[in-house]
């Protein structure tokens, strides 16, 4: 079933999946439904908590939550960032959704995907998104086109990157508050937690159950962090970089405790269902020297970090509570379970309506957190991704099931017995090696089918008119962020689009984004001038060029296109030179 067919059998439109606050009254069956609230740290990993062995770090919030909760101790994710979330938003592996990339055309969650926002939206709960979304930031793609209500949140992958406003840097920066950029006071993760539970009391006052999705992009890099909270842990010795990564993950504890005593405030603790989890591996809190085998930091005895298809690229946290029903006093569950698990999860522990026709890769662990089983079904998961706009590559992931890790189609770990990954028995089981081959290979004819098709950016629609292209979504080649930009990157690539009607529309080409408001070739400060003299562009058979004034800010092209998928692509040329570099930013508007 398509997202369009979903939300026309449940009676929703895209106009009311983007409404902001309560619209109508409250549903008198829904009160006592559960609330959901879901909170994804950035880069942490398995052993960044102190809960976990970490001997140095300080997360006393998170580890209350800890022996509050039923925790999933073998809870897999993706490695990297876009993909995991590819995953949580809709139960089904990252692959089948086109979004195995953080940039490259390919962090784009595809069009007909149905999130498990559209499903709470459709089951009448209030729906609302606060942090980093890296799943798209042009229609059909950015979170208030896929079933959220209320969205706060930064460009890109990460404060800072090319589709993030200009400037920001963790501290009183402007975001997009419902798709309008909106300054705030203060610290990044403390405005997205500010956001969210402003969302939460203003539902609970409306007699609404809510959907809360706090992504937090700390403590994602740059590690700007305010240094009181890095000074304690460079005063035991921690190295610098560390130390911010640390510290971040102190604010973000803090926070927690802020939400917790605003759950208490509200009388809606016991109610809600809470759970933490982090997107992949840690990014910052352990190295391992290749060459003299040194470690410092922790991983909890894990092989591998962010990237990795180790079980420390991909194995993290993930803390459930719902005290109503049971879900609460610290109780372990070592079944092997994923990210692709949580959407139908959710959907049952909440009694919601399942999507008719989406076949999700996950299952729901709803009888098994609630201890009505002791184990699930035996089965292989499957974790890949792949950082470029090509398609995945064959064997290049890892296969699991509850003893065994399969990585890169050769490698076979036991991991009851190593959980380290140090000894690859793949030569001693090769009958393991080829159940879980076979199951790749059934898993892998399934998921490459539409391999071959792109998530173009839709131009034209009333929902964003104009629209912003960035260098992010380029293929092949990105300045994925304002830094490259700044230097003047020489890169180009196209970008995937798609006209939604025929008409008339205008390409400015621009190297700064509106905001900054500066000549093509001139330098902010920090940056680079660059010569270009000439700007060109093509969009599917049409080529146009024209000359670029000196003080030019923009060039705009106004040409009649048809509806239909194509390509758009740029160019910044300095006709004296040779040198040449694609339009950072495009806006494209369709007129009249």
């Amino acid at each position: 079933m398509s997202r369009r067919n979903f939300l026309k059998t449940a009676g929703l439109s895209a106009v009311a999946l983007t409404l902001p606050k309560t619209t109508g009254a409250a549903d008198p069956s829904s009160a006592r439904r559960p609330n959901v609230i879901l909170v994804m740290t950035d880069d942490q990993g398995y052993g960044d908590l102190a809960c976990h062995g970490n001997p140095v770090i300080q997360t006393p919030n998170l580890d209350r939550l800890h022996s509050e909760s039923v925790r999933l101790t073998d809870f897999h994710v993706c490695p990297v960032c876009t993909p995991t979330r590819a995953s949580l938003m809709t139960g089904r592996d990252t692959v089948r959704t086109g979004a195995w990339g953080t940039t490259w055309g390919r962090s784009l969650l595809r069009k007909d995907e149905v999130t498990v926002a559209d499903v709470f939206a459709a089951g009448g709960y209030r729906t609302g998104m606060f942090g980093k979304w890296h799943l798209g930031d042009n229609y059909p793609f950015r979170p208030e086109d896929r079933g959220f209500h209320e969205v706060l949140r930064h460009g890109g992958g990460g404060v800072g990157q090319t589709t993030d406003y200009w400037g920001n840097d963790y501290f009183d920066d402007t975001y997009f508050h419902n798709g309008s950029p909106t300054k705030y006071t203060g610290y990044c993760t403390d405005v997205w937690f500010d956001g969210a539970m402003a969302f939460i009391e203003d539902s609970v006052k409306n007699g609404r159950p809510f959907f809360c999705y706090i992504p937090t992009n700390a403590p994602h890099g740059p590690l700007n962090v305010d240094e009181k909270y890095s000074k304690p842990y460079l005063e035991k010795g921690v190295p610098d970089n560390r130390a911010r990564f640390y510290g971040m993950i102190t604010n973000f504890d803090e926070n927690m405790a802020r939400l917790e005593k605003k759950l208490d405030a509200l009388g809606i603790r016991d109610n809600t269902i809470l759970i933490f989890l982090t997107d992949n591996g840690t990014a910052g809190g352990y190295d391992r020297d290749r060459r003299t085998k040194k470690i410092t930091g922790f991983n909890a005895g894990m092989r591998g970090t962010k990237g990795s298809y180790y079980d420390g690229g991909h194995r993290v946290p993930c803390f459930i509570r719902w005290p109503a029903r049971g879900l609460h006093g610290g109780r372990d569950i070592s079944e092997m379970t994923a990210h692709v698990d949580l959407t139908p999860t959710l959907i049952e522990l909440c009694g919601i309506k399942q999507p008719d026709g989406v076949k999700f890769d996950g299952m729901s662990i709803a009888p098994l957190l609630l201890g009505k089983v002791a184990e699930l079904p035996a089965r292989s998961l499957f974790i890949q991704f792949r950082q470029s706009h090509e398609p995945p590559e064959k064997w290049n992931g890892a296969v699991m099931n509850r003893k065994w890790r399969l990585v890169n189609g050769t490698e076979l770990y036991n991991i009851e017995t190593d959980s380290g990954q140090e000894k690859d028995v793949a030569a001693e089981h090769p009958d393991v090696v080829k159940k879980l081959r076979d199951d790749y290979e059934a898993w892998w004819a399934e998921v490459s089918k539409r391999f071959h098709e792109g998530c173009p950016i839709i131009l034209g629609s009333d929902k964003e008119n104009p629209t912003c292209l960035s260098g992010f979504d380029w293929h092949t080649q990105t300045p994925w962020n304002q830094r490259h930009i700044l230097n003047g990157m020489e890169a180009n690539s196209y970008w995937a689009v798609e006209i939604e009607r025929d008409g008339s529309y205008e390409f400015t080409l621009r190297r700064w984004p509106v905001e900054v408001d500066q000549p093509i070739i001139a330098a902010v400060p920090d940056g680079k001038a660059i010569a270009a003299t000439t700007a060109r562009l093509q969009i599917g058979d049409i080529e146009k060029e024209q000359p670029i004034p000196a003080d030019a800010k923009a060039v705009t092209f106004t040409l009649p296109m048809k509806a239909g998928k194509t390509r758009l692509q740029t160019w910044l040329i300095d006709e004296k030179t040779g040198e040449s570099r694609g339009a950072y930013y495009v806006y494209v508007k369709r007129l009249g």
